[in-house]
This record gives structure tokens, C-alpha cells and sequence, in this order.
């Protein structure tokens, strides 16, 4: 029975352990330009040094119009290559394989980088928001493609699709969101042939070593949804699925009552019975023994811990050689990690640590 610290091969890669480093946006490390600084060099070089099997490069805008924040990472444009390389580098010399996500928020563009934040249909939340033409819908699946074949000349050995938390490829899969009647809307089909057309483009420019992964909006609107969505995505040769949620708190699965884990985990155990290929658990799961129990007793190919390992950088070290672990303090009523990584006090209480 596979363990936590077992290896697994994807496409002809060793994967030394099932612990993954999820793309978790660093707040105003980048700049409005996109590119990569040395602090996001040594963000992703302490967590492969410390253990990770996977390192997931944060969501990384394809497109500079779609981005979620002024300071978001880019791979709009060749400028962004060396200094991503520099991230793949360090990652994969500290032993863990490097991928990126490639991201467009569609209509949760905010203000401060687009006057309109365009998506598949319009959204009735956001007066700001349109619909895109057909020109803007090929436009934006070129430069899926086109970032997809950058991180490859950066070194990166695959993406992840976001294809969750209500962005952009998330809105076109949905029926609630996208309310098309072109050949972008209107059926299953319709509503998935971008991130079928994107995927398409990806393995043929890349090759078929090179891994591809959808993040994916389980809930989006229904679990039943989800499933459909993840085996399309097998279907279409996809390499791995990153569950997790919709952007919506609407029609949330009701996991059984003994079931310890969240709904966002109770969805990826459900969609890995349907697929045959890697499913990665994501969603306060925390604990190296809640981690094993995922993989031990529910079949669960990977586990991504956002938390644990923006608290210790080494969690992945410090559980397998049984060492002390410091904690994320689950600050509320939110993370302070993501309003500002040096006010994180399991940080603070790390850096004194070290002192």
C-alpha cells in the first residue's frame, strides 16, 4: 500500500513522495510587470529544499488583461522566461519536480488591472463585465498555449490548468456561469471546448512527456458536474486532476457524517473513484496522519498542503525523519500569511527559532 513518502511516476518522472506544494499567490512579492524577484526565487527553493515531491508555481497570468492582481506573476510575454527559469532551477536541484499554473480570472479581473473584466458570458454580480467575442475567446486560448510553451523553455516539466475558485476557464465549464448559445456555450461540449481546444494545442506544442493538470472547480455548479468535468479531462489525455472548489458556496456536497474531512476532500475522494489517473486532496487537511490516512485508506494519489508548509518550509522533511513541526496557528477570522507573509506569527515564531 503506497505511503506518504512513496515515490510515484508520472509521464517517465520519479516523484520522490505524494506531498505537493499547491500554487499559492504570493501577495506583492512580483511586481506590475510580472516578473519573477528574488523572493519569489527563495519562497520556492525553501519548500523543494524542504521536502515537497511537487512544487506548483502560484497562478501565473497568460494573459496581462486577465490577471486577479496588479501583482501577479506573468508569462504573457518571452521577458518572463528567465526569470521563471530561476524558479523550475531551483525546484528541480532540490529534488522536487517543478510545474506552474496558468491562470485567467475572466471576470474576476479587478478594476486595477482591466477597466473590463471580460468571461464568457456577463456576470451579474460585476457591472464591469462583458462578453467575450469569438476573436477574444482564440485569442485568450493562444495564449494558454503559448504560456504553456514557455514554462516548457523555462524548464518547467508541466502546468496546471485553473480551471477552479470561479476563474475564467471555471466560468466557460460552467452552465450556471456561461450562458452561451455559440459553440462556447449552449452544451457540455460547448461550455468545455476551450479548455478542450487549450489542452489540444498544449500536447501538441509540448509533447507527450510533458504533464498537464487541471485544477478543478468540483462544485461547479454540482459534484455530479464535477465528475462529468473530470472525466472529460481523462478523455482528453490530462495527467492529473487538483480538486478543489468552485468559487461558489452554492449546492455544497454533503460529505457522510463519519467522514472526517471537509467537502472540498469528501469531492476529490468521490472523483478519484471515476478516474484512473493521479488525484491530488487539497483543503485543511494539515496533519502528516490526516495526510496518510487520505492516501492509506481512500486511495488519494497526492497531497497538497498549502498551510503546513508556508508555516515550515521543511514539513515534508520534518515528518518523514519524525522532527518537530511548526504549525500553521490557523489565524482568524483569516490567514495572515495572505494579507502579509512577514506578519504570519508561525513564521515570526520560525524566524526566532532560527535566530
Amino acid at each position: 500500500m503506497p505511503g506518504l513518502f512513496s515515490p510515484i511516476s508520472i509521464k517517465g518522472l520519479t516523484v520522490r513522495n505524494r506531498i505537493v506544494f499547491p500554487p499559492v499567490v504570493c501577495f506583492h512579492y512580483a511586481l506590475d510587470d510580472g516578473l519573477v524577484t528574488d523572493r519569489n526565487v527563495e519562497h520556492y527553493r525553501k519548500r523543494a529544499a524542504g521536502g515537497a515531491g511537487i512544487v506548483i508555481t502560484e497562478a501565473t497570468a497568460v494573459w496581462k488583461d486577465g490577471r486577479l492582481a496588479a501583482f501577479q506573476l506573468g508569462l504573457w510575454s518571452d521577458e518572463h522566461i528567465p526569470g521563471l527559469s530561476r524558479i523550475a532551477k531551483v525546484v528541480e536541484e532540490n529534488g522536487a519536480l517543478p510545474m506552474i499554473q496558468i491562470h485567467h480570472a475572466g471576470w474576476i479581473t479587478p478594476e486595477t488591472v482591466s477597466a473590463e473584466a471580460a468571461g464568457p458570458s456577463t456576470d451579474e454580480k460585476n457591472p464591469r463585465s462583458r462578453s467575450m467575442t469569438l476573436d477574444e475567446i482564440r485569442t485568450v486560448r493562444d495564449a494558454f498555449i503559448e504560456g504553456a510553451i514557455r514554462a516548457k523553455r523555462a524548464g518547467f516539466r508541466g502546468v496546471e490548468l485553473h480551471g477552479a475558485h470561479g476563474y475564467l476557464l471555471n466560468q466557460f465549464a460552467s452552465s450556471f456561469m456561461n450562458r452561451r448559445e455559440d459553440e462556447y456555450g449552449g452544451t457540455f461540449d460547448g461550455r468545455m471546448r476551450l479548455a478542450t481546444e487549450i489542452i489540444a494545442g498544449i500536447r501538441k506544442e509540448c509533447g507527450e512527456d510533458f504533464i498537464i493538470g487541471y485544477r478543478l472547480g468540483a462544485n461547479s455548479p454540482t459534484l455530479e458536474d464535477g465528475i462529468a468535468v473530470a472525466k472529460h479531462l481523462e478523455s482528453l489525455g490530462i495527467d492529473l486532476i487538483h480538486v478543489s472548489h468552485g468559487g461558489s458556496l452554492q449546492n455544497l456536497p454533503r460529505p457522510p457524517k463519519d467522514f472526517e474531512f471537509n467537502w472540498i476532500v469528501y469531492c476529490s475522494t468521490i472523483i478519484k473513484k471515476e478516474v484512473s489517473i493521479p488525484v491530488i486532496a487539497v483543503n485543511e487537511i494539515k496533519t502528516p496522519e490526516r495526510a496518510e490516512k487520505l492516501i492509506d485508506d481512500y486511495g488519494l494519489d497526492f497531497i497538497a498542503l498549502a498551510r503546513p508548509q508556508l508555516a515550515d518550509p521543511a514539513w515534508a522533511d520534518h515528518v518523514k525523519n519524525k522532527d518537530e513541526i511548526n504549525f500553521c496557528l490557523s489565524c482568524k477570522p483569516r490567514c495572515r500569511w495572505y494579507e502579509d507573509s512577514e506578519l504570519c506569527p508561525a513564521v515570526i515564531r520560525l524566524r526566532k527559532a532560527e535566530d
